[in-house]
């Protein structure tokens, strides 16, 4: 992605200017509620905060949207919908690197692709075995490993059972699944 395609805006809040993938973009309704904007369809003037849970609540604490007129409103539970749209769209992009076929479930698999060195990083289950998390740390070697979801809620998002080890192959796909992966976990973890 070339500097154009991501061009630097500034957080309402902060003040900082980063790359529009590092912040989250809402934009006001014509009844001047705030809403989540992630694909920019939406008309009117971009609002850009921090991808951050912390950042974000702290700028509803504030009222910073309120810079854009004293009517403006933000519904009580924004960084809840914003964590729910940003979790479901990790979810979506692991569905779609699976039926892109550059997703492989199960330890035997994963393992066989990271001793073909086809593994561009690895999603295991927060509740894996540490049996199984030392095996696949040893193979993965320098290959990055996600621990984010719990198996039941791999399961329920790839419609399979007993979801404990992820491997993405090493592919475009892989890259869109780990930027959103990543853009999960930052918003959580910051």
């Amino acid at each position: 992605m070339s500097k154009t395609d991501n061009p630097n805006r500034t957080c309402l809040f902060s003040k900082d200017e980063l790359p529009q993938d590092k912040l989250l973009r809402f934009t006001l309704t014509p009844d001047r509620q705030v809403v989540p904007d992630f694909n920019k369809r939406l008309q009117g003037r971009g609002i850009y905060i921090t991808n951050s849970k912390q950042i974000l609540q702290c700028a509803i604490d504030k009222k910073a949207f309120r810079r854009f007129g004293k009517s403006t409103t933000v519904m009580p539970n924004l960084v809840e919908v914003v964590e729910n749209i940003l979790k479901n769209r990790a979810f979506e992009t692991l569905n779609l690197a699976r039926k892109a076929g550059v997703l492989v479930s199960g330890f035997e698999k994963v393992k066989e692709k990271l001793i073909a060195g086809k593994v561009g990083f690895v999603l295991e289950a927060l509740d894996a075995g540490e049996d199984g998390k030392a095996k696949i740390r040893t193979l993965a070697k320098d290959v990055e490993i996600l621990s984010l979801f719990s198996t039941d809620e791999l399961d329920k998002a790839l419609n399979k059972a007993n979801t404990v080890h992820l491997g993405l192959l090493k592919s475009e796909m892989s890259d869109v699944v780990y930027n959103q992966l990543q853009k999960w976990q930052n918003f959580v973890n910051s």
